[in-house]
């Protein structure tokens, strides 16, 4: 690890430990980076030469997270209602421009990263809020339960890092991250693993031992997968980072691929285990 890379991953983790416990650091920290997030997917696709609405995309995708913060629904399908009126006011702005090339990529594109970065990333905004308190706040179960997914999910990049740049020999996807290896998949389920089991105290008592560590290793692979699918789009987009937030670490996408999709999965999961339990 680099002086820049050790001194990057200092700062985050002590970030994400206070945002965790704070109510208003925790949603200023989700829109910075969902800004961010928007900001360096709406770039690498201009870079393609598809014509985006990335400010009005950025715009939208900083509504989703701060209704979901604030409990703002229309109605109870608000989300789906949201994301429709945000393909409409797209399509909308499509009839405005005079050049129709790419207008399908380009409305399509623009739609994605709304979903991919703004919708998957609040749903870390839903985990924090699943068990409110009397008074609206997040509960400490909550609060818990967004602990555990963030610790099995970085633990997870850590483990596939580490062991994957001492170790790894044999490419994993070479065609997507030719830096990637199996040894550091592996080294991925390893650490995601070992991660749930030692924070098996901040799940509900419902989970058994073998339960925590089969999540553990569950989750691992869907953060690899988020992983995966960040170094598909800048493969395509013909850059290595997404990039430079912090250095060492590169940009905010490269930080938060893994739990773009872990977080929806975890949400989804604990909900239907806390509804049967």
């Amino acid at each position: 690890m680099t002086k820049e890379r050790f001194v990057s991953s200092t700062f985050g983790i002590l970030v994400t430990t206070l945002a965790i416990f704070n109510d208003w650091l925790f949603i200023i920290v989700i829109m910075g980076l969902t800004i961010g997030g928007l900001y360096e997917f709406f770039y690498l696709i201009k870079k393609k030469g598809i014509p985006i609405y990335s400010y009005v995309g950025i715009f939208i995708g900083i509504l989703l997270p701060a209704s979901i913060y604030t409990r703002f629904e229309l109605t109870k399908k608000w989300e789906l209602l949201f994301i429709l009126v945000a393909f409409l006011l797209i399509l909308l702005m499509q009839f405005a421009r005079k050049d129709n090339s790419n207008a399908v990529v380009g409305i399509a594109t623009t739609l994605f990263g709304i979903l991919y970065v703004s919708w998957f990333f609040s749903f870390l905004i839903k985990i924090r809020f699943i068990l409110p308190s009397p008074d609206g706040c997040a509960s400490q179960a909550g609060i818990n339960l967004l602990g555990f997914i963030i610790l099995v999910t970085k633990m997870g990049d850590i483990g596939a890092l580490l062991i994957g740049s001492r170790l790894g020999k044999h490419p994993l996807i070479p065609r997507i991250s030719p830096n990637k290896s199996v040894e550091g998949c592996l080294g991925s389920f390893l650490f995601s693993t070992a991660a749930a089991l030692v924070a098996k105290p901040l799940l509900p008592n419902i989970f058994s031992t073998i339960h925590v560590a089969s999540l553990g290793a569950f989750f691992g692979g869907i953060g690899q997968l988020g992983d995966l699918s960040e170094s598909l789009i800048k493969r395509d987009c013909h850059v290595k980072d997404s990039g430079k937030l912090l250095p060492g670490m590169g940009g905010v996408l490269d930080i938060i691929d893994s739990l773009l999709f872990t977080a929806p999965a975890f949400y989804m999961y604990i909900s239907a285990a806390l509804n049967s339990g």
